[in-house]
């Protein structure tokens, strides 16, 4: 809801206003030095009224100043104590203070008054509305400002280059708690029985990284060093935070040696919020860091092995933001991947360091190496260093490429270097440019001084254009016991788009298998290589360079041949080649399935995971065709002996990969309809009304979405009256989600009816049709432009561009590319269409994928 303007403020308002930089940023005149903000929330009215005093610096004089602000009705506009007239432009969310007197070079203070609306959505301040373990109703405000939201709860310079000291105070309700980065330094009980709380000043910051929330809230905390680690929950589950205040002490300690920069602030909070976002899980607010509760909440009741895994990999990756993207932030956002894509790197290297038995490097691999070329041999690719300028644009490179493209690159460089001079340059960048902001070419300038040779064009080969390397063995032959190799370079590619040529320096390893080992940077048709030894050759020997790889037929006969000797990331690597390149039609699909063959018994439970993830992914790509039913089945004819194998549930002293691979068997298998796991999905999910914990939690997650996906009318009833008798936040949103993922088309109808109703939240609501959307794209993209008006009201404003085009995108109906395209061609500015744009790239690929491998597939089928 928008407020309405006072007639004087809103005369006071017609001054014409100078134009917004040309690339989409403010002018760079004026800077903030320090803001004293108070804010007063109303949860009642969904309302908060707000007063600013802020320290500028005028760096050159000017008769107008620039800053943002959006979804703000003020009141007195003042310069130097002198009222000052304004403009506010929405579209371009600033607001222009145009000075009576034209202002001097020097520091001045400029002061706001306003009222803002508390969101129903993670963006600006928002309530999260949610049960407490009595069943009593409660809610909690927060904040959530990144990337373009800050300026929804304060007038201020909110780009990350505008750094400042922050000075907060709030007004808390009785009995309820405030708490934002740095601690409270006062708290007065005021007449009304309300809590006035101040808290300290900041360190130079930027803006997105501000929080605040307010609640009947419990902290708990332990000591590392000289920081109070502390994790916030509503009350009765704070116990539930223990396992994440014990890895963020583990980590805080890795980071603090690896940086050589001790964490600066004197407590490091970790909020749990019971709601859900479609945009983010957690948030690296500095000293705040925000989590949905699933993120941080480990209940030994209902969570996975790999959903504790998922928790120490957030807490682990977002207190790495505390160094990289708070403590040194990028200077806009093209470099977000500074920010994310070392976050999500770091957080695996510590995975590896300190739990070893996940195996978090070939994990890797099989996942994250995976998604990222998924994304970047189509046409939606991008450099990892991405212009950017528009508020949708901002909300589109929060994407696989920079996160997952860039962890890979990023392990690509330490491997080139070495870690010990990788984190050398890291430990100077740190140094350097701590309190500052960078662009990534001042890493590589760091990163070049510690190995004293340049590292720049590696580095902008990979950073600066998008797009996946593709090293060909072209030729190998064994001259005095080494193997002389040619290799040649090409480019990896889904569609034609991303197989228009390029050209890379690929550094990578290649070994021999019981030989030796060499390094090599291909740069064009013909590099050779000579390697100790004439084994077996690995080409990208442990998968650390990004690339794909491909042999000649002597070759990948040998690999076939020699699997079993290979390294876990080696096996797992070649795995993913070997499927990639038959979807792009580089080569048969049957290579990978004379490879898939050799995972035996034996295998590494991530080598079977990787399989059925190939494997079972087929049947959904020919979904609603006459080969989806026989993929399946035959799905379930190699993945059931190994779940016999491991068992259905968790058996004493089983590695935690073997956990994991039951829960991605339990899942494949009973997406797949098989009977055996259909029938035990169905006989827990029984004994749910009388014991809430009937399902061991370590197969919660797959026994549910089993039944919910093969449910009966009358099974689906039986889940919604679970979803609404459910007192546990993150299980129930994990409950509305199920409603949408039914198989048939009837249930699917039903679920919509439930997106017209108050049942469920507004978040919720907008999680309910993106699963709707999985299995009936054709049913959610026509319900949503339908309705577009109620979908408006459940979608952040960051992912507002590319939701609605979103839900078609997994139809298979030839028709639905179009109906997408004049949708958003008629709905969506020409600069918030990306996220169309990548849809129908990918529904592209998906068609053109069938059509390639259909003979291969039709083939498998009918062998024997």
């Amino acid at each position: 809801m928008k407020f309405a303007a006072p007639l004087s403020i809103m005369l006071a308002a017609t001054v014409s206003a100078p134009a917004i930089a040309a690339n989409g940023r403010l002018p760079t005149n004026v800077a903030p030095v320090l803001y004293e903000i108070a804010v007063t929330p109303d949860a009642k009215a969904m309302t908060f009224t707000g007063t600013e005093t802020a320290t500028i610096d005028v760096r050159q004089a000017t008769n107008t100043i620039q800053l943002n602000a959006a979804d703000l009705v003020f009141g007195d506009v003042k310069f130097d104590g002198v009222t000052s007239t304004y403009k506010l432009d929405p579209a371009a969310q600033t607001l222009t203070v145009t000075l009576p007197v034209a202002a001097r070079v020097g520091r001045h203070t400029m002061t706001f008054a306003w009222k803002g609306t508390i969101g129903k959505s993670a963006a600006g301040l928002f309530a999260i509305d949610y049960t407490n373990t009595d069943g009593s109703k409660a809610q909690m405000l927060a904040t959530q400002f990144e990337a373009p939201d800050a300026r929804r709860f304060a007038p201020l310079w909110d780009e990350p280059s505008f750094k400042a000291r922050f000075r907060l105070s709030t007004v808390a309700p009785a009995g309820q708690n405030a708490f934002s980065n740095m601690p409270a330094t006062s708290i007065a009980r005021q007449p009304d029985g309300t809590q006035l709380y101040r808290f300290g000043e900041t360190p130079v910051m930027s803006s997105y990284l501000l929080f605040l929330g307010i609640g009947d809230m419990e902290r708990k905390t332990v000591k590392a060093g000289k920081t109070e680690i502390g994790v916030i929950t509503r009350r009765g589950v704070s116990d539930q935070g223990d396992y994440a205040l014990s890895q963020a002490k583990r980590v805080l300690a890795y980071y603090n040696n690896y940086f050589a920069q001790p964490y600066p602030l004197p407590k490091l909070d970790m909020i749990a919020g019971p709601g859900s976002s479609q945009f983010f899980g957690a948030m690296e607010n500095w000293g705040a860091i925000f989590y949905f509760e699933n993120e941080l909440l480990f209940d030994p009741a209902r969570t996975t092995e790999s959903g504790r895994e998922r928790i120490y990999t957030v807490v682990a990756h977002e207190t790495a933001h505390q160094w990289f993207g708070d403590l040194v932030t990028m200077s806009w956002w093209d470099d977000l991947w500074l920010n994310e894509g070392f976050a999500s790197w770091l957080e695996n290297k510590t995975a590896g360091v300190l739990n070893p038995g996940w195996d978090s490097d070939a994990a890797a691999v099989a996942s994250a190496r995976e998604g990222a070329m998924g994304i970047d041999a189509t046409a939606a690719t991008h450099p990892i260093v991405r212009h950017v300028e528009t508020v949708d644009q901002i909300g589109e490179a929060f994407d696989g490429i920079t996160y997952a493209k860039g962890q890979a690159v990023i392990g690509m460089m330490e491997a080139t270097l070495g870690p010990d001079v990788f984190r050398d340059g890291i430990r100077r960048y740190m140094a350097k440019y701590r309190y500052g902001n960078t662009v990534t070419d001042e890493l590589w300038t760091e990163l070049s001084g510690a190995a004293g040779l340049p590292v720049n064009q590696i580095a902008h080969d990979f950073t600066l254009q998008g797009g996946v390397p593709l090293v060909m063995e072209t030729g190998a032959r064994c001259v005095n016991g080494k193997t002389m190799v040619t290799l040649a370079q090409g480019r990896f590619g889904l569609d034609a788009a991303s197989k228009v040529p390029q050209t890379w320096h690929v550094p990578l390893t290649i070994a021999a298998i019981g030989g030796g080992t060499a390094g090599a940077v291909v740069t064009g048709p013909a590099t050779d290589v000579s390697v100790k030894g004439c084994g077996t050759l690995v080409l990208n020997h442990g998968k650390a360079s990004y690339m794909r790889a491909m042999y000649d037929d002597a070759g990948h006969a040998a690999i076939v041949r020699d699997y079993a000797k290979l390294a876990l990331t080696d096996r797992l690597g070649t795995l993913g080649d070997d499927f990639a390149l038959a979807e792009g039609g580089y080569q048969d699909l049957s290579r990978y399935f004379a490879l898939a063959a050799q995972v035996g018994i034996s295998a590494h439970p991530l080598e079977w995971a990787m399989v059925a993830g190939d494997v079972g992914g087929l049947a959904g790509l020919y979904r609603d065709t006459t080969l989806e039913v026989p993929l399946r089945v035959r799905t379930s004819s190699i993945l059931s002996p190994e779940l016999q194998r491991i068992g259905l549930t968790e058996r004493k002293g089983e590695s935690p990969q073997t956990t994991n691979l039951r829960e991605s068997l339990i899942g494949r298998l009973g997406s797949d309809g098989d009977a055996a796991v259909v029938a035990q999905a169905r006989a827990y999910v029984g004994q749910l009304a009388s014991d809430p914990t009937a399902i061991p939690p370590a197969i919660r997650a797959p026994i549910l979405s089993t039944y919910a996906i093969n449910a009966t009318p009358a099974e689906w009833d039986t889940l919604l009256a679970l979803t609404m008798a459910e007192k546990s936040p993150v299980a129930k949103n994990r409950f509305v989600s199920l409603l949408g993922v039914a198989r048939d088309p009837v249930l699917a109808q039903r679920a919509l009816d439930l997106l017209k109703t108050d049942r469920i939240t507004t978040p919720q609501k907008a999680s309910l049709l993106r699963s709707v959307a999985g299995r009936h794209a054709d049913m959610a993209f026509g319900w949503a432009i339908a309705n577009k008006a109620l979908v408006d009201t459940f979608v952040e404003p960051s992912t507002i561009s590319g939701y609605i085009v979103g839900l078609g995108g997994a139809s298979n109906d030839p028709a639905m590319p179009g109906k997408i395209r004049a949708w958003g061609e008629k709905n969506l500015p020409a600069a918030a269409q990306g996220g169309m744009k990548r849809t129908l790239a990918f529904m592209a690929v998906r068609k053109a994928t069938a059509d390639r491998l259909r003979p291969a597939v039709t083939t498998w089928l009918g062998a024997k």
